[in-house]
């Protein structure tokens, strides 16, 4: 499922960068989904990325972490797929809602990207297997579980200070639905974390 949503993913993406009436009515514009009830831009947005690096950074991140997360989800969910399908789609929107309501007014915000459904991704990843390290540019290894409390303190910082382009707040919003994602579907699970952390 991972490898499908990578394709959709760089189709649209890719059809986007040429055809740029698409990418504005699809984006997600928050003064459009807030007062002209515009909903599918909460979707949509998720499947376009701003330039190549956009898309191959997160489509990447998205490979190296979705076969795992999926792995995770047979093991431990009677219908893994459905699963997977429904908390990838619920990343996007839930990730997004903050900035929508934070800039319902501002005509001018506009994001794309799948960052907070890959956040989630992540997260999830981190959920089953805090103690796995994870490469911080392919050289640093930390433990996902130390690395993701260090992603949502940059990420919460970050969006606070509001300086540069990226949509801080889909980040952190993501990540942490990924971890509780879990919980959500069977909240016995947290045994699985809490003697994972344990075991260190």
């Amino acid at each position: 499922m991972t490898l499908i949503i990578i394709i959709i993913t760089c189709l649209i993406s890719i059809l986007a960068f040429s055809n740029k009436e698409l990418f504005y009515r699809f984006q997600l514009n928050s003064y459009q989904v807030y007062h002209k009830k515009e909903i599918l831009r909460m979707i949509s947005h998720g499947f376009l990325h701003a330039d190549w690096l956009h898309l191959i950074i997160n489509m990447i991140v998205l490979y190296s972490f979705g076969n795992a997360v999926e792995k995770y989800f047979h093991y431990y969910f009677k219908y893994p797929v459905l699963y997977f399908i429904l908390f990838y789609f619920l990343a996007i929107i839930i990730s997004s809602l903050l900035s929508v309501f934070k800039q319902k007014d501002n005509h001018l915000y506009n994001t794309v990207g799948a960052s907070g459904a890959v956040s989630a991704i992540v997260f999830a990843s981190i959920f089953f297997n805090p103690w796995q390290k994870i490469y911080f540019y392919g050289i640093i290894g930390l433990p996902g579980v130390v690395l993701g409390i260090l992603y949502l303190i940059y990420s919460y910082y970050m969006s606070k200070k509001s300086k540069d382009n990226i949509n801080h707040d889909a980040h952190f919003i993501g990540a942490v639905f990924g971890f509780i994602f879990p919980l959500i579907i069977d909240i016995n699970l947290i045994k699985i974390f809490t003697s994972q952390i344990t075991s260190f």
